[in-house]
């Protein structure tokens, strides 16, 4: 078998079954979820120490055994006993064997210690639709079709598990549920039973086609005993709630109570700045105790008498003397040899291609390159002949090679940072083969793609056809080797950004020299190399340096790895291969699939070099291979792990050993003292520890030292860890095109503890962390990339890879597809961990999974993760060569693209820097302190009024219906008019059927169901005129009663009234089995039909005998979501139609729209009122009518040249978002809004800034002026407080910073400060109107610098609430209410409402300074947390910022949770990419923790016909589980 391609169905089943999964492993070097060697209480066995340990550095802190014997298997003595006794074990049926087992056993160490402290972890609710398998999730990764159950047969070690970590209940308690797959089923089930039902040991993979089936009902996995009943919740009215939801939550109060590591010490805030916890230094944090570290200099560079001036001139002399010698082998996808290229070869194309090069190129033979220009080369992987031929053209023609990767698509990761590479490079020229050139994508017109944020390129093809033979006169001109640069190396940064590293001739050659003295490499023997030639250890060994020493290399492609892992064996035993060039993944495959090869031998290798032996589990790999092929003749001193970087190229290699020497040194050091960055024995009482394998001594040549990797280069002591700086001339020289960023990493000198440089000569950083240990030898313990630094302490990426691999990752993630980074939130990093799911994985799995790696790597590290996310298989981006793109995935993360199938944040135990909560002082202030104290500060009382009513000379409305003149009732045309006797006459009819039919007595109530219309203010009126007291009552939606009629039903019983005047079609829809089915309509008082009432007129008009008396009761859903009566008596209807006469100057001559709802409010007031007393006429456009006809409310302004309109802010949305697109459109049509003087918002909330000013910049070009937009501002007590008029200043707004805002203060701050809140004054108030602002606890007045509640002095305020239960208590609060101190005799109404006065420059009418009222938000609807104030509509702000997919949102506490519900407008497969966005934005801009995040359909929060939003009714939904959300997700 090994001296021919390997013949796949020839091998047994569950190799190919293990070969097939290789193609989801990581191809970086992740292949082994393994590697670490994390001690658990367990020195090294002194079985293998053939003496004392060697000689420690000055501190004495590293604890370095030399061994003399084979180097043993990691793992423990159990283990290593079972294995010496069974030495030939086949490699294909357990890979756990090469898994650490050490680790392994750590890890479930750590597991077993929160077997004590059970978790009661929510799961997350997902919808039924969003567990059928997107296409996506359905592609079946290549060959892990058929092998799953095997696979799991294979890979489950249960000799490494105690028997008790085999059931779920040893990591989690019971009362995890199983989501159950629909919300609506899951709500029948019972939460009351107490019996939790047996969980299988090993979790069922869920069976995704029963998922439909109505007979197989969902079920919840049994909860423990002490939460049988806490299914059953009171919502706050004490309304029980036997809620699935409100279970998890309590679940989820109980996980966080559980303590934080580390706990929130005592921390200093600011009076004026919130200041994130500054953590006290811990006395116990391990500190640096050595010498400071002496520069370690390498063996001298020999001088070789026939050492070439220059890598060409080698070519030279072998494509002369040795022409038939091979230089490179490169093998087909089978394994089996392509083709040779002989040095003769390679010299000849080599040349030709650079003739081509500098004279073929141009038109005419003009010269399109000269020698010094960039070009890239792009070759695939599977064709490194071409490759090297292009190379060396470049090398020979003079011209600069950027090899970089084969691009695929435009969607490339990291195409657009190639793109930067080229750029900064200045290439315009690409070479390539002709087969690449065929298969890179092409637009329609045959040219090739413009890949994104690429150069335009000229593409050249290489094959040997299409070159030109140069003349016998025409040589390369090859001088001696020097500074200019010889070819660029690309680099990808921690942060994505693709450099290209710029590498000398000088550099190139001295580099080439170093590594054959240090591998002691000979003239003419083989070289097998497994790595990618473009680039690193693949191009310096098997391109540069073999052709220097006319060695034959033997390429075998990543592709053939995939298909065969043992290829690269075979080719070893073929060839007898001297040198190998290999990553622990190729061990690792190697290892998997190795069988009892007695004909394959390894005796011939003199060096086995592990490329990345530099990562920290590389030495289980190295030991786990050595024990499998030792029996195949492979030597222990062979292998030679090395640390390399793009920048410092080789920084250190472990030299071939002779047999017999000393074997290489390994230190076990503590995971606490390496985040710390000092270097500790493992102590006893740590779980966990790190054993890290020398890479030899430094490079010939060069001179390395250690230096803090952060702030200036200060030398490291001997016990401390830094990152590794070299001097070399065999090192890169720059980032080529960048010259700010090559200076901090090419040009550094390393100061001493003083700050003085130590010497002159430069070097280059390396981005390796390690340390020197005993003998010179070198350590690497990390990469600055993979360097997580999570509060001052530094984590390793690949380290929290490894531990999230040993919690048994074979049922619920690939091994090899893990990402770890860290993103910055809220001051700090915070890790995330993202791995690819298996399709046949089941929810409970992952969870289990999930969770599990959660407590881990808190036990292990001593660090809680942020966010832990399961992506479908195969959507990760990819590296070209297989490996996870790590930026990209973290910018997909960030950007809401990763598309998580499951996915859990772990906020509260991570996040342990948030301000300390504020303390309230206690409210028991004198009124004495308060004046002094706004004295000495110099605050006046901020308290503001509108100018004088004057004499409101009538205070019966009914007197005034003659001065009306028409009225018109608008839906596109004019559907009805009434002028005053024609709606007086109406109104008497009404009056007449009233006492008639409705035998109702003076002062009944008497509920008005119509629909916007002049029928309706005709009822009211003729009410009136019977002494009745009308109740306006929006009336029930004919398709959706069973939602609109229990409210109409409710105000009718509330009311007590005693008839209900309407129209026939709405009493035909009280009286229908419809009705029937959703309220008792037998019971309905007596109803008149008003639509064909006989012509009658009443007996008498009904005066009211004081203007006291009630005119009308005004009911409204409050956005509480309380349903509130308050009762209008005729002096108040007066005192307020006189007030908004004033204000907008309603003369008679006057025109004005009203596009508002009809039935509570100052929309009321001014559909029904206002007009009748001031005789303007008026234009009423119901805002339903808008829904079928958007324009209809702005043409109606243009065509009546209409100066007044109100609207509401639904109605300018629905404007904003359905037409303002189309003004071009409009404008065509005529449309014309510069008539418009003032276009007034009527609202109960705070201005919404964003949409009125969007409106305004929309239809500009329309002619709407900027200054005609406003609001206007009312409240349950008092209909209408402010409102723009035509008089008086602009609109203010300022800008005010929210963290004082959240302390109840007011600090103006400039236009786009940090955490400033933009606000606009709500209108001026109205004459006749007083406010001031107060202290809602001590009700005493404050100073303008604060917030505070709104009280109001009016003579239009309403008389009280109509309470059903004679709340009297309750109503003389809020209506007739004295301030604590100060002014202690004038009654007040109290709005409800926070918000301040500011003095302005401007001036008013009068010629004072304006006082400006600024409305914040409701009191009822703060949410009190961490002690501060915050406003619902600041938080739902950021949260709809956070993602396109976000349509709008809402937030409500509840047990002092946060949840934030956001309706997703994009697919639902977007869902979970919003609860880290979320969770994400909610923290950075207001410092709360998400608790739970709901993310439902659009059109699910409730909103009332004011555009307000409805959160208490939403929250009930919630707590009822009545919502049918998509996702629900539960932050820990």
């Amino acid at each position: 078998m090994a001296g021919r391609g390997v013949d796949m169905s020839a091998l047994p089943k569950e190799v190919r079954d293990q070969l097939a999964e290789l193609d989801l492993e990581l191809s970086e070097g992740k292949g082994l979820g393994q590697g670490k060697e994390k001690e658990l209480k367990k020195p090294p066995p002194p079985a293998y120490d053939a003496h004392a340990p060697g000689p420690s550095n000055a501190s004495g802190s590293t604890h370095v055994s030399a061994h003399t014997q084979a180097p043993p298997p990691s793992s423990s003595s159990r283990y290593r006993d079972r294995r010496s006794r069974r030495p030939h074990r086949s490699g294909g049926t357990r890979d756990d064997r090469y898994r650490s087992d050490i680790h392994t056993e750590t890890v479930q160490a750590a597991l077993a210690k929160h077997k004590e402290e059970k978790m009661a972890l929510p799961m997350p609710t997902k919808r039924r639709s969003t567990y059928v398998q997107s296409p996506v999730m359905n592609c079946t990764p290549p060959g892990s079709s058929s092998v799953g159950a095997d696979l799991e047969a294979l890979d489950t070690p249960s000799l490494l598990q105690p028997p008790s970590l085999q059931s779920p209940d040893s990591w989690i308690n019971h009362s995890v549920q199983g989501s159950s797959t629909s919300s609506s089923a899951s709500s029948t089930l019972s939460h009351g039973e107490g019996k939790p039902q047996p969980q299988p040991s090993q979790p069922q993979a869920r069976d995704f086609s029963q998922v439909d089936r109505p007979n197989n009902p969902p079920v919840v996995r049994g909860m423990s005993r002490g939460q049988s009943h806490s299914g059953m919740m009171e919502t706050a009215d004490g309304v029980p709630v036997n809620s699935r939801v409100s279970t998890k939550i309590q679940q989820l109060l109980n996980t966080l109570k559980r303590p934080k590591r580390p706990p929130l010490s005592e921390f200093f805030m600011d009076d004026q700045e919130e200041i994130v916890e500054v953590p006290q230094p811990d006395p116990n944090t391990p500190r640096p105790e050595g010498r400071p570290i002496i520069p370690v200099k390498g063996e001298p560079l020999g001088v070789v008498s026939n050492w070439p001036p220059a890598l060409q001139a080698a070519l030279v002399r072998w494509g002369a003397t040795q022409g038939k010698s091979p230089a490179l082998t490169a093998l087909d996808i089978t394994g089996k040899p392509l083709y040779t290229l002989t040095y003769g070869k390679l010299w000849s194309r080599s040349v030709k291609l650079a003739y081509t090069l500098l004279n073929k190129l141009g038109p005419k033979n003009e010269q399109v390159l000269k020698p010094g220009d960039r070009v890239a080369l792009v070759y695939p992987n599977s064709d490194p002949g071409m490759f090297l031929v292009a190379f060396y053209g470049c090398l020979l023609a003079e011209v600069i090679p950027v090899p970089i990767e084969v691009p695929l698509s435009r969607k490339d990761a990291g195409s657009s940072q190639v793109g930067f590479l080229l750029g900064s490079c200045s290439v315009s020229l690409a070479l390539t083969s002709e087969i690449c050139l065929k298969g890179l994508p092409k637009m329609p017109t045959g040219e090739i793609l413009q890949f994104k944020g690429w150069p335009r390129l000229k593409w050249v093809v290489t094959d040997s056809k299409y070159l030109t033979k140069p003349g016998k006169d025409w040589q390369p001109h090859i001088p001696t080797a020097n500074t200019d640069p010889a070819y660029i190396e690309y680099k990808a940064s921690k942060e994505g950004t693709v450099m290209g590293v710029a590498v000398s001739k000088v550099a190139m050659l001295t580099h080439c020299q170093a590594l054959t003295q240090a591998c002691n490499y000979c003239e003419g023997e083989t070289l097998v190399n497994v790595l990618d030639f473009k680039k690193d250890m693949g191009l310096w060994h098997g391109v540069l340096t073999s052709v220097m020493n006319r060695i034959h290399t033997i390429s075998v492609p990543y592709a053939v790895m995939k298909a065969c892992p043992l290829s690269w064996v075979q080719r070893v035993h073929i060839h007898k291969a001297r040198v190998a060039l290999v990553k622990c993944r190729d061990l690792h495959w190697a290892m998997m699939a190795h069988r009892e090869q007695r004909d394959t031998s390894l005796e011939s290798l003199h060096m086995l070099i592990v490329a990345d032996g530099a990562n920290p589990w590389s030495v289980s790999s190295c030991d786990a291979f050595l024990n499998v092929f030792q029996i195949h003749g492979l030597k222990p001193e062979v292998i030679c792990p090395c640390a390399t970087s793009p920048e410092a190229m080789t920084v250190a290699i472990r030299r071939p050993g002779m047999p017999g020497t000393p074997l290489p040194a390994r230190a076990i050091l503590s995971m606490g003292g390496l985040s710390h960055g000092v270097i500790r024995v493992n102590a006893e009482d740590k779980n966990s520890a790190l054993t890290v394998q020398d890479v030899g001594h430094v490079m010939p040549g060069a001179l390395m030292c250690i230096v803090k990797p952060e702030g200036p280069p200060q030398l490291c002591k001997t016990d401390e860890i830094g990152e590794i700086v070299v001097n070399s001339r065999a090192g890169g020289n720059m980032y080529y095109g960048l010259p700010g960023v090559t200076k901090n990493t090419f040009e550094v000198i390393p100061v001493n503890t003083l700050g003085a440089p130590i010497g002159e000569i430069p070097f280059v950083r390396s981005g390796l962390l390690g340390f020197v240990g005993p003998g010179s030898l070198i350590f690497v313990v990390g990469k600055n990339e993979g360097l997580l630094m999570v509060s001052g302490r530094r984590h390793n990426a690949d380290d929290l890879v490894a531990t999230a691999l040993a919690v048994e990752p074979v049922k619920t993630v690939y091994r090899g597809r893990i990402a770890v980074f860290s993103v910055a939130v809220f001051y700090d990093e915070r890790i995330v961990v993202v791995a690819e799911q298996r399709p046949d994985a089941s929810e409970e799995d992952s969870f289990q999974w999930m969770s599990r790696v959660l407590q881990a790597i808190d036990s292990i590290h001593q660090v809680g993760l942020y966010s832990l996310a399961l992506v479908p298989a195969n959507t990760l981006p990819k590296t070209h060569l297989g490996g996870i793109h790590i930026f990209e995935t973290k910018q997909n993360f960030l950007d809401g693209n990763l598309h998580p199938c499951n996915i859990l944040m772990c906020p509260h135990t991570c996040v342990t820097n948030l301000p300390k909560p504020r303390q309230k002082q206690p409210v028991g202030v004198g009124p004495a302190s308060i004046m002094v104290g706004n004295l000495v500060a110099g605050k006046r009382i901020a308290q503001a009024a509108g100018r004088d009513l004057g004499m409101i000379e009538d205070q019966d409305l009914v007197r005034k219906r003659m001065n009306l003149r028409k009225l018109k009732f608008y839906r596109g045309l004019v559907v009805s008019t009434a002028t005053c006797v024609q709606l007086h006459k109406r109104a008497e009819k009404i009056a007449a059927a009233l006492t008639e039919k409705g035998s109702v007595n003076t002062g009944n109530n008497v509920v008005l169901l119509y629909p916007p219309g002049i029928d309706l203010i005709a009822s009211f009126y003729g009410c009136l005129y019977a002494g009745c007291v009308p109740v306006t009552v929006r009336p029930p939606h004919p398709q959706n009663l069973a939602a609109t009629l229990p409210t109409v039903r409710m105000i009718i019983d509330v009311s007590k009234a005693a008839c209900i005047l309407t129209t026939q079609n709405l009493m035909r829809i009280l009286r229908s089995k419809e009705a029937a089915a959703t309220v008792n309509i037998k019971t309905w008082p007596t109803i008149i039909d008003t639509d064909d009432l006989p012509r009658r007129r009443p007996p008498m008009i009904y005066k009211p005998p004081t203007a006291e008396m009630i005119a009308y009761l005004d009911f409204s859903v409050s956005t509480t979501g309380m349903l509130t009566g308050v009762k209008i008596s005729h002096a108040a209807v007066s005192a307020l139609c006189r007030s908004i006469k004033l204000q907008c100057e309603l003369y008679s001559s006057r025109q004005i729209a009203i596009c508002l709802d009809p039935y509570c409010g100052l929309g009321f007031v001014l559909w029904c009122l206002a007009s009748v007393y001031s005789g303007h006429q008026s234009i009423l456009i119901p805002p339903l009518e808008l829904e079928s006809c958007l324009p209809l409310w702005l043409s109606t302004l243009s065509q009546y040249r209409i100066r007044d309109t109100f609207c509401s802010y639904s109605v300018m949305e629905l404007c904003t978002k359905g037409i303002g697109t189309q003004t071009e459109i409009l404008k065509a049509r005529g449309l014309n809004l510069s008539c418009v003087r003032s276009c007034v918002v009527i609202a109960e909330e705070r201005p919404r800034l964003a949409l009125t000013m969007s409106f305004s910049k929309l239809f500009k070009d329309l002619g709407l002026s900027p200054r005609a937009v406003s609001t206007a501002f009312g409240s349950r007590v008092n209909l209408a407080i402010c409102m723009q008029g035509t008089t008086g200043p602009d609109t203010s707004t300022v800008y005010v910073d929210m963290k004082s805002l959240r302390h109840d203060r007011v600090r103006l701050v400039e236009r786009g400060a940090p955490q400033s809140l933009p606000l606009m004054e709500s209108g001026k108030i109205l004459p006749g109107v007083r406010v001031i602002i107060v202290n809602p606890e001590t009700r005493g007045p404050l100073g303008d610098s604060h917030l505070g509640e709104i009280w109001i002095n009016s003579p239009h305020s309403a008389s009280g609430y109509y309470a059903i239960y004679g709340e009297e208590s309750l109503q003389a609060d809020h209506f007739n209410t004295k301030l604590s101190f100060g002014d202690p005799t004038t009654l007040w109404a109290r709005t409800g409402y926070l918000g301040f006065v500011k003095r302005t420059e401007l001036l008013d009418a009068a010629g004072d300074r304006h006082d400006a009222l600024f409305v914040v938000g409701s009191l009822d609807e703060t949410l009190e947390l961490r002690g501060l104030r915050y406003h619902p509509i600041d938080i739902e702000t950021s949260v709809s910022r956070a993602h396109r997919s976000i349509a709008e949102s809402a937030v409500f506490t509840w047990t002092n949770l946060l949840v934030v519900v956001a309706e997703l407008s994009g697919s639902e497969q977007d869902a979970l990419d919003l609860v880290p966005l979320v969770t994400n934005v909610v923290l950075e801009e207001h410092h709360l923790i998400v608790g739970v995040v709901v993310i439902v359909d659009p059109g699910v929060i409730p909103i009332n016909s004011r555009g307000e939003k409805q959160r208490m009714h939403l929250r009930d939904s919630f707590l009822a589980d009545q919502l049918d959300p998509i996702y629900v997700a539960y932050n820990m």
